[in-house]
C-alpha cells in the first residue's frame, strides 16, 4: 500500500469513527424530532378537521364593518385583556381572528386605539402568538362570536412546541439543537464516506442482501436527500438558542440583517382617528393580495402597523406603518427590501414547516421516513458488524487523527464556531477518545506480558 492510499485509508477510518459517534449522540433526539416533525407536517389537515367551526363561516351578502367584530370579541374576551392584533377575513369564508394579550403582557404586544387598553411599548408586529394569548373568532357577517381558543391549545402551536422542546420550557431546546448539530456532522461525514465510490456505483443494486443491501440504501437515501437535509437542519438551527444566536450575529455582521422597522414614527393628530375598518382599507390598498395582520396604535400619537398573516407566500411579505388619522403610509418594506439571508429564511422556514402545500408535505414525509430508515439501518449494520463481546467501535488506523486535510479542519472549526453545543460535546468526545486510547494501550501491554 503506497503512502497516498494509506493516507486515504486513515482518513476514512477517522470519518467512520466520527460518523459512528455522531449517530450515537444524535439518534435518540433525532428519532424524537423526526417523529414529532412528521406529526407537525400534517397540521393543515388536522386543524381543518378540528377548527372548521372557528376558522370558517358561510358567506353571506355583505360583511359588517370590522369594528363590529372587534367589539363583539372584546365583550367575549376575559376582563382586562387587551387586543393584541386582528386578522380580518381574506377569503369570503374566513372568520375574523382577534388576538388578546393578558394584563401586563409582553412588550411586543399592542392594544387598540381610541379607548382600547394599551400595553407597555409599541414594537414590530410578529408572526404567531405568545403562549398566553387568546384568539376570539367572530363571524364577519353578523358579528357572532364563534368561540375562543388559547394560543397554546391550538394544535399547530402544540405540535411545534412538542417538536422543538417536548412540551417543556426553553431549557429543553438544547436537546434538539444537539441532535441537529450532530446530524449535520453525520451528513457531512456520510457524504465524504460515500464519495467517490458511492457516486460511481449509482443506484442501489437489485438483489443486494444482508449488510451490503442495508449499506447501499442507507448511503443512497442519505445522499439523495442531502439538500433537503441541509435546509431542514440549517433552518432548525436558526431557531435554536445557542447556534441561532451565532447565526444571527454572523448575519448582522455581514450586513444581512432584515431592514430595520422605524420605531420613532408618529401620527399627526389631525381629525378623527381611523377605526379598524378604515385601517383595514388602508392596509389593503397598499399591501399585496394576502391575509393581513393589523396592530392598532398603542397611544394617540402612535401608528397603525400591518404585516402578512400567512407565511406560505414569502414573496408577498411586507411591513407597513401608516398615520393613525390620515392613513398616510409612513414606512413600507416589501420582498425587494429583504436581504439575501432574509429571503432565504423566509422561504426555508415555511418549507421546514411544510407550509407550501401538499408537495411540501409529501417531500417532508419522505424525508422523515428516510431519516428513520437511516437511523434504523445504521444500527442494524452496526450490530451485524460488531464482534460479540466488543464495543464495536469503528477501528482507527495509526495516525488517523492527523490525517485530515487543512480544509477538513477548517470546516470542522467553522461548524464548532457556529454550533456551540457541537463544540462542547466534541470536547467531551475527545476526552473519551483519549481515555479509550489509554485503555486500549493498557490492554495491549497486558496481552504482551
Amino acid at each position: 500500500m503506497d503512502d497516498h492510499t494509506f493516507l486515504i485509508a486513515r482518513r476514512k477510518s477517522l470519518y467512520w469513527r466520527i460518523h459512528f459517534w455522531a449517530a450515537l449522540i444524535a439518534s435518540p433526539f433525532a428519532l424524537v424530532a423526526t417523529l414529532t416533525g412528521i406529526l407537525y407536517v400534517f397540521t393543515p389537515q388536522i386543524e381543518a378537521r378540528l377548527y372548521q367551526h372557528l376558522d370558517h363561516v358561510t358567506p353571506q351578502a355583505s360583511m359588517l364593518p370590522l369594528d363590529a367584530a372587534v367589539a363583539a370579541a372584546e365583550r367575549a374576551a376575559p376582563r382586562g385583556w387587551a387586543v393584541q392584533h386582528v386578522v380580518p377575513p381574506f377569503q369570503q369564508d374566513d372568520a375574523v381572528q382577534v388576538a388578546f394579550a393578558p394584563p401586563g403582557g409582553a412588550p411586543d404586544e399592542h392594544a387598540g386605539h381610541g379607548g382600547h387598553a394599551a400595553p407597555v411599548t409599541p414594537a414590530r408586529p410578529k408572526f404567531g402568538l405568545p403562549a398566553q394569548a387568546i384568539v376570539v373568532y367572530v363571524n364577519p357577517y353578523d358579528a357572532r362570536v364563534l368561540g375562543s381558543l388559547a394560543s397554546s391549545e391550538r394544535f399547530g402551536n402544540w405540535a411545534r412546541k412538542l417538536h422543538s422542546r417536548l412540551l417543556q420550557n426553553d431549557g429543553w431546546r438544547w436537546m434538539i439543537e444537539l441532535a441537529a448539530s450532530w446530524l449535520m456532522v453525520m451528513l457531512v461525514t456520510g457524504v465524504v464516506l460515500w464519495w467517490p465510490r458511492g457516486a460511481q456505483s449509482g443506484l442501489p443494486k437489485r438483489g443486494a442482501r444482508g449488510r451490503n443491501g442495508w449499506r447501499q440504501w442507507h448511503a443512497f437515501l442519505g445522499v439523495a436527500l442531502g439538500i433537503v437535509s441541509v435546509v431542514i437542519l440549517t433552518t432548525g438551527l436558526t431557531w435554536s438558542q445557542q447556534a441561532g444566536g451565532r447565526i444571527r450575529a454572523l448575519r448582522d455582521a455581514s450586513g444581512q440583517a432584515p431592514p430595520p422597522v422605524p420605531r420613532g414614527l408618529h401620527s399627526r393628530e389631525e381629525g378623527a382617528p381611523l377605526d379598524w375598518q378604515d385601517a383595514w382599507q388602508v392596509a389593503r390598498s397598499h399591501a399585496p393580495a394576502i391575509a393581513v395582520q393589523l396592530t392598532a396604535p398603542a397611544s394617540q400619537d402612535d401608528v397603525w402597523r400591518a404585516t402578512m398573516a400567512d407565511r406560505s407566500q414569502p414573496t408577498l411579505r411586507f411591513d407597513l406603518q401608516f398615520d393613525a388619522y390620515s392613513g398616510k403610509p409612513l414606512y413600507y418594506a416589501g420582498w425587494q427590501a429583504q436581504t439575501v439571508f432574509g429571503k432565504a429564511t423566509a422561504i426555508g422556514i415555511p418549507f421546514h414547516r411544510g407550509e407550501f402545500g401538499w408537495w411540501n408535505q409529501a417531500l417532508l414525509l419522505l424525508f422523515g421516513a428516510s431519516v428513520l430508515f437511516s437511523l434504523v439501518s445504521g444500527w442494524v449494520m452496526f450490530f451485524k458488524r460488531r464482534p460479540p463481546g466488543s464495543l464495536g467501535l469503528p477501528r482507527l488506523l495509526p495516525g488517523a487523527w492527523t490525517s485530515p486535510s487543512a480544509l477538513a479542519w477548517l470546516v470542522a472549526a467553522g461548524m464548532c464556531a457556529l454550533m456551540p453545543l457541537l463544540l462542547i460535546s466534541a470536547c467531551m468526545l475527545m476526552l473519551l477518545e483519549l481515555l479509550l486510547a489509554k485503555w486500549g494501550a493498557r490492554i495491549g501491554r497486558m496481552r504482551l506480558r
